[in-house]
């Protein structure tokens, strides 16, 4: 009798170690938690954060992308190699400590330090102490996950079709490059918001949209469907979390600007990749099958 494969025994590649496993997880519970209230309070057109915001869109969008991101880091810990979820670790790094670096350069405008309403402060004073902590966490594991000894890369079993990468390489980059511009000129770029921010909402917005060109873009390196599981359920998660906001705070968004235009073509991208990634996966799992049963019945067969 053999031994059941532990985890990380691989034919190739790098094993996924157990820290990104449990980070991912922990992430995928809090993600569910406060981006479902930050989501909900939202709808109702009431603004809840860990900073004043003159919209209730921004928190909502923030929200949104945390609860559409969850399911997808939740499938990690299925993964055996770090080559499986890098497109989804990897920007889920860049959110955690991104994020918690814009809190603390803009400490000064978190409720914590100017008061207001004692929820707001006690949502401030968590956001800040869990977000210190997470992406503390992120890069311990990730730097860990870096230095484990690798094998000889895995073979691409599903390379992404011609058609698609001219489209997801326009997406990544838009996502990207937006990202950089609120992130780092955030009183320039914010006027390109089809609804009002200040300067911690444009760079919060900014780290997600950062995050979200560098995972389209990883996936597109990564060039194998089978590689990007976790992402594929991550990006229609978000676009659809994040058009159930938009759709029920229209009424705070510019939608005859040009940078609503553009806002609904990149959430309609995310959608469109994530789903027709999924039905690719699917159709060559299910080719793979068919080709291994007439396999099975060709073998069977009496000559």
């Amino acid at each position: 009798m053999t031994n059941a494969p532990e985890r990380g025994a691989t034919d190739g590649g790098r094993p996924l170690t157990a820290g990104v496993v449990i980070l991912a997880t922990t992430v995928a519970v809090v993600s569910l938690l406060v981006g479902g209230v930050l989501s909900a309070v939202s709808l109702t057109g009431h603004v809840l954060g860990a900073w004043s915001s003159p919209e209730s869109v921004s928190p909502g969008l923030i929200g949104a992308a945390m609860l559409g991101t969850a399911p997808g880091l939740f499938t990690v810990a299925k993964a055996r190699r770090w080559e499986e979820v890098r497109t989804l670790v990897l920007p889920l790094g860049i959110v955690l400590v991104g994020l918690f670096a814009v809190a603390v350069l803009d400490a000064g405008r978190l409720y914590i330090a100017r008061g207001g309403p004692i929820v707001s402060v006690l949502f401030s004073l968590g956001w800040l102490s869990t977000l210190g902590l997470l992406s503390a966490a992120a890069l311990i594991t990730l730097t860990w996950q870096h230095l484990t000894p690798a094998g000889p890369p895995p073979p691409r079993t599903t390379p992404l079709p011609a058609w698609s990468k001219p489209p997801l390489a326009v997406l990544g980059s838009a996502w990207l490059g937006i990202g950089a511009g609120l992130l780092t000129r955030p009183s320039f770029w914010a006027d390109f918001v089809p609804w009002t921010v200040n300067r911690v909402d444009a760079q919060a917005l900014g780290v997600w949209a950062l995050a979200l060109g560098v995972g389209v873009l990883g996936a597109l390196a990564e060039d194998d469907l089978d590689r990007t599981r976790p992402a594929l359920l991550a990006l229609p998660g978000t676009a659809v979390a994040a058009a159930v906001v938009l759709a029920f705070r229209a009424s705070a968004v510019n939608w005859s600007s040009g940078p609503a235009l553009g806002l609904v073509c990149m959430v309609s991208g995310l959608f469109l990749a994530g789903a027709s990634g999924r039905l690719l996966l699917g159709s060559a799992g299910r080719d793979e099958s068919a080709g291994a049963a007439a396999g099975a019945v060709g073998r069977g067969t009496p000559r």
